[in-house]
């Protein structure tokens, strides 16, 4: 065989991905997914509408014992979309975070409203702790006000993934050699 093969790469780049139409190798370590659920602040939240139409808000988010934690008032549709249509998914982008390559991850799974005392107690410092870290005066007004007559907490469950790390992506394709190369 020659130093070009089919795709026109010298036999030292035969291991490279010549082409990304399946992307489901590049997955999301577990520590670097862990990483990103620790650093990233905001999510995608969707669900279906009663016409079955998806939809998406952007929404602040805590992970805390294998599970997704939001909050919003009783007053947005996705509220009784949520308790009409359980199934619903959250994607999570490393964009405006410190992590510095595109990863994202993507879970779906059932979802539950609570709006009991002791879930809001235990969640809004939680929530404002990592949206306002290191900052205690804003965490209490954060708290503050999130604490308003029908506020509810989402919960969903994942039972499902679909991670992407676009650094394995590169890490093996001429076009990440050649940013290393730059």
């Amino acid at each position: 065989m020659s130093d070009q093969d089919h795709a026109g790469t010298t036999s030292d780049e035969a291991d490279y991905t010549d082409s990304y139409e399946d992307v489901s190798r590049f997955t999301l370590s577990g520590d670097r997914e862990q990483t990103l659920l620790e650093r990233q602040t905001e999510c995608t939240f969707m669900w279906s509408t009663s016409a079955g139409d998806p939809v998406g808000v952007i929404m602040n988010f805590v992970f805390h014992d294998g599970a997704f934690w939001l909050t919003c008032t009783r007053r947005r549709k996705r509220v009784p979309a949520v308790e009409a249509r359980p199934r619903v998914a959250v994607a999570i982008s490393s964009r405006g975070t410190d992590i510095g390559v595109s990863q994202a991850v993507t879970y779906k799974g059932d979802a539950v409203v609570l709006d009991d005392a002791d879930t809001l107690a235990w969640f809004y410092p939680v929530l404002a702790a990592k949206v306002r870290p290191g900052d205690p005066a804003a965490q209490a007004a954060f708290v503050a006000h999130l604490d308003s007559p029908g506020r509810v907490v989402i919960r969903l469950d994942p039972d499902a993934r679909i991670g992407f790390d676009s650094e394995a992506m590169f890490a093996n394709s001429p076009a990440g050699a050649s940013r290393t190369k730059l």
